[in-house]
């Protein structure tokens, strides 16, 4: 079975896991940071992979035409690089030079993000066009609750966003992570009733909420209930 499968093959499944363990494992060293602080923190590393895994998550939409998964890393890496901005700054490490790359560089990115999402989405109402009507209705109605639990991460992170803004430091405020578990479960649904490459994207978002709720019940026990960053770490 393996024999079968190509170099090109090869290289974008190994592309895809990589993608999945360094967007993905950044709750799981959260957690494991959270753990041993016996408090809600989020690691410096947190954001550097958000920002590497979206990228390559964004490239992986690309590559399997997933309309909903390029939708879901068309933006991110705007609230990303502003944490890190926040941090630099807290750190003294961020010059006029760092500051100006990083927003060019999430410009183009974005940019190109917003060609990927246009691309899969008309490719999609492309393929239901031409398909049943029922399938097309069934695969819409999906995309729809998929988009909605999209809605919601991207809701939790403007919040997280205008939180840090005000604070003028990297903050996440509780509702966060309750969001984050509504939207999980939404995109869940539609990345595993899609399949194909979709099931990079389902696994993520399962095993995802688990460190949701693992958050919430640490703030809860602690009541620290707007964690921040966990500068202890941030020059390691």
């Amino acid at each position: 079975m393996l024999e079968g499968i190509t170099a090109q093959g090869w290289f974008w499944g190994i592309f895809g896991a990589a993608a999945w363990l360094i967007f993905y494992s950044r709750f799981f060293f959260q957690w494991l940071a959270s753990e041993f602080k016996k408090r809600s923190v989020v690691p410096v590393a947190f954001w550097y992979q958000s920002c590497i895994g979206s990228f390559m998550l964004l490239i992986w939409a690309w590559y399997t035409q997933s309309p909903l998964g390029a939708l879901s890393q068309s933006f991110n890496l705007i609230p990303y690089s502003r944490n890190l901005i926040h941090i630099w700054r807290g750190q003294g490490t961020l010059s006029r030079t760092r500051y100006i790359l990083t927003h060019l560089v999430v410009l183009l990115v974005v940019i190109a993000a917003c060609v990927v999402v246009v691309t899969t989405w008309y490719r999609e109402y492309d393929l239901r066009q031409a398909g049943p009507v029922a399938e097309a209705r069934q695969a819409w109605f999906w995309l729809a609750v998929g988009v909605v639990g999209q809605f919601l991460f991207g809701l939790r992170f403007l919040i997280q966003w205008i939180a840090t803004e005000r604070r003028g430091e990297s903050v996440v405020p509780v509702i966060f992570w309750y969001m984050g578990i509504v939207a999980c479960i939404l995109q869940f649904l539609t990345f595993a009733i899609r399949g194909g490459g979709e099931w990079l994207y389902a696994a993520g978002s399962i095993v995802t909420a688990f460190f949701f709720v693992r958050n919430i019940w640490l703030i809860k026990r602690t009541g620290n209930d707007a964690p921040g960053e966990d500068t202890a770490g941030s020059s390691q």
